[in-house]
């Protein structure tokens, strides 16, 4: 397939050895190359400001922090702007609404999600809502107490999306003059008992989204209503080819921008599911599970124009790039060496 041209991206190395944030271009054969290191204690998940002139990273420093950072274009180097706390422990996800007006945060251990407004350069304003999720799950290891591990604003922009894997529901948000998190009159989506929701992401124009479920590896496809933001569940499908019987914790999940594909990465199997989906129903179909070239990838991304996908191989220290072809399939391109990385986003294409 012909490729379009070169993207931005930023990576997210974390933890012990991790160096931060490294920007980097990918080149139209997949090829990585650095542009600059940014020193980021323990940074966990980014998200972009839809101008592309600031980025927002969560980091588990200081019992929890979101931080704000401004970019230069030329470099990609980054300067910090500020930070605040993330109002709970082990802060897993951070958002962006499509106006730029409010970050979202979601913390693993806190239980919480916290909204932030945005000033016009970009800066964390002081916390505007924060809400303390409640309820456990079957699995007395994992769901012991809520462990909300993302928040994320939906197609509308009228409500907000947090799938809580501790208490195996999906907590719907509307956003009013008085309270950017208030509770949708729909009430939570409820995930199957045991099943632990972890990422969310929407279907381009047809009223679906897909949720993976970490603990069970599955991914479950729902109907969204959009007047209510209530989900309705269609169909539930494993994440994992049938033979294999070995661990395994799917992460993260994403819709193509044609509408077509679904990817899932498993940690255990180390693959990228792919589907097909069913513009009729919103069911989805499994093609093919192309392996990481890296052990446990955490996070994927799929580049703007929807050609190029990256998954960060946190266990492997190696972001590996896919051309995606005209079948939704994955073509190995390139891989690029950085430590622990585990959530990579694209900026537009340069």
């Amino acid at each position: 397939m012909t490729r379009g041209g070169s993207y931005q991206t930023f990576v997210c190395s974390a933890g012990s050895g991790g160096d931060g944030i490294v920007a980097a271009t990918v080149a139209p054969d997949g090829t990585l190359t650095e542009r600059a290191r940014t020193p980021a204690p323990d940074p966990m998940f980014l998200a972009l400001r839809p101008d592309g002139e600031t980025l927002y990273a969560v980091e588990r420093v200081d019992g929890g922090r979101v931080s704000a950072y401004r970019i230069d274009a030329e470099t990609g180097g980054l300067t910090r702007l500020n930070g605040r706390s993330s109002e709970g422990g082990a802060p897993c996800y951070v958002s962006v609404d499509a106006a730029g007006r409010y970050t979202f945060v979601a913390n693993y251990q806190g239980g919480t999600v916290a909204a932030y407004p945005l000033a016009d350069d970009g800066r964390l304003g002081e916390v505007a809502d924060v809400v303390a999720h409640e309820g456990s799950g079957p699995d007395p290891e994992r769901q012991a107490a809520p462990h909300p591990h993302a928040i994320v604003p939906g197609p509308e922009h009228r409500f907000r999306y947090a799938p809580d894997l501790g208490t195996d529901r999906i907590e719907i948000y509307r956003s009013d003059e008085s309270a950017p998190l208030r509770s949708a009159e729909s009430g939570p989506a409820t995930a199957r008992a045991g099943a632990g929701p972890r990422h969310i992401a929407f279907h381009p124009t047809e009223p679906y989204c897909y949720v993976v479920d970490e603990l069970e590896s599955t991914v479950t496809a729902y109907e969204r209503d959009a007047e209510t933001g209530g989900l309705a569940t269609i169909d539930r499908t494993s994440t994992l080819p049938a033979a294999f019987d070995g661990a395994n914790e799917p992460a993260d999940v994403h819709v193509h921008p044609s509408g077509r594909w679904v990817y899932v990465s498993n940690r255990g199997h180390d693959s990228v599911a792919v589907f097909a989906v069913d513009a009729s129903t919103g069911r989805l179909e499994p093609l093919v599970y192309e392996p990481t070239r890296g052990e446990t990838p955490r996070d994927i991304a799929l580049a703007p124009d929807g050609e190029v996908l990256l998954a960060s191989n946190q266990h492997g220290d190696r972001v590996a790039s896919f051309a995606i072809d005209e079948t939704g399939r994955l073509e190995p391109l390139a891989e690029f060496d950085v430590p622990k990385p585990v959530c990579a986003t694209f900026l537009e294409s340069a």
